[in-house]
């Protein structure tokens, strides 16, 4: 055991490990010990064959003359390991990936985040690598007609989202954008329409999704001139070859308030750019301390306001469900929180948003976090359009 594992001090800490000592130790052949690795990290075998094998492994060791005791502990390690099986050559992999990533993040940080938002992947949802960049020092902009591409964009600390972005947009027209626009940048909502040919539904998402902007004219205007402009010609998607005239009219002041565009971007990228999450709410309590006062108040009970980012789910000893809860306060700091089995009962998470937690301030490792006794998700300003 000692020459097999010394490398990891005696522990078996690799899927390879087992592998040897099932092979060296025990004097399985390789086939059957990779039958009972695989088995072990989750790839199931018919339970006919493992107790071949298992069968094998006891009977081998007793050939060798092990005693019992020394042949159940390796058994027992062996078992032990199961649940955390994993491969060297990953294991390898990983270390390398994590720390060039931990360098890219430490030097790079904005485009490091673009990089991590286009490739879609990732434990959290967009808005959080969004909210990361923002912390970093970027300036999240809404995808504009004349500068955002298909995939999200980076001007020096200006980070463009990508058409790809906004739901419900069709794939051919968010890449063809880029394209067309090599001819020249758009001059106005009439020029995007007759160069483009897009049809009206997808124009009105472009719209709402603030890409025409540039025009200095507001959303509700906007889509009064595209109404306009789109449903007194005839749609057949063919580019004509000299522009059309475009009719000229004159409209009341139409409101646009930040809290519809908020709206609007909720809809169709997931997430407000306008406003934070916080400024939706009807409340202005914002906590009574934020996560960067949390180890001023170890031991107490507070009150804090955060916005979920995830949930993680696990069983206690006694096979209940408790939860660990990761918000960002309106510092747009993280903070984590603590849910055990009565607390989640009584109060338990209601979907994405922000709520008002009332807790003890716990530190465990240098670390504090709230363990909660009560959760209540807060209500939000009602969009005045509905």
């Amino acid at each position: 055991m000692k020459e097999q594992l010394e490398e990891t001090f005696g522990v078996m800490v690799y899927q390879e490990d087992v592998l040897k000592v099932c092979h060296h130790f025990a004097g399985l052949d390789l086939s059957d010990a990779d039958t009972l690795r695989r088995a072990m990290s989750g790839k199931h075998r018919s339970k006919e064959e493992m107790k071949r094998i298992v069968d094998r492994f006891f009977s081998n060791c007793r050939e060798k003359g092990y005693s019992e005791e020394i042949t159940k502990e390796v058994w027992r390690q062996i078992e032990s390991f199961a649940g955390y099986s994993f491969s060297k050559a990953h294991s390898a992999s990983y270390a390398v990936e994590s720390f060039q990533s931990l360098w890219l993040k430490a030097h790079y940080p904005l485009e490091f985040m673009v990089a991590v938002i286009n490739n879609f992947g990732g434990f959290y949802r967009t808005w959080v690598y969004v909210h990361e960049a923002k912390r970093s020092g970027a300036t999240i902009q809404l995808t504009c007609i004349n500068k955002s591409r298909y995939k999200t964009t980076i001007y020096g600390t200006d980070i463009y989202l990508g058409f790809i972005h906004i739901m419900s947009l069709q794939d051919n027209l968010a890449r063809s954008i880029e394209e067309i626009r090599g001819d020249g940048c758009f001059a106005d909502l009439a020029d995007f329409v007759t160069r483009v040919c897009p049809g009206l539904e997808q124009v009105i998402l472009l719209i709402r999704a603030g890409a025409f902007r540039f025009t200095g004219k507001n959303k509700a205007t906007l889509l009064w001139e595209v109404h306009m402009m789109m449903n007194s010609r005839k749609q057949d998607h063919i580019r004509p070859l000299f522009s059309p005239p475009v009719r000229s009219f004159s409209l009341p002041k139409l409101e646009q308030g930040k809290l519809e565009d908020a709206y609007d971007e909720i809809e169709l990228f997931g997430f407000p750019v306008s406003l934070t999450w916080f400024d939706m709410l009807e409340t202005q309590f914002r906590g009574e301390i934020s996560s960067s006062q949390m180890n001023d108040y170890i031991g107490k009970k507070v009150r804090m306001v955060g916005h979920l980012v995830t949930i993680k789910y696990i069983k206690t000893i006694k096979k209940e469900w408790m939860n660990f809860g990761c918000f960002i306060d309106s510092d747009a700091n993280f903070f984590d929180s603590t849910h055990f089995p009565q607390s989640l009962k009584n109060y338990p998470f209601k979907g994405s948003g922000t709520y008002l937690i009332l807790g003890k301030i716990v530190e465990e490792f240098g670390y504090p976090s709230l363990e909660v006794e009560k959760l209540a998700k807060l209500p939000v300003k009602r969009d005045l359009r509905y």
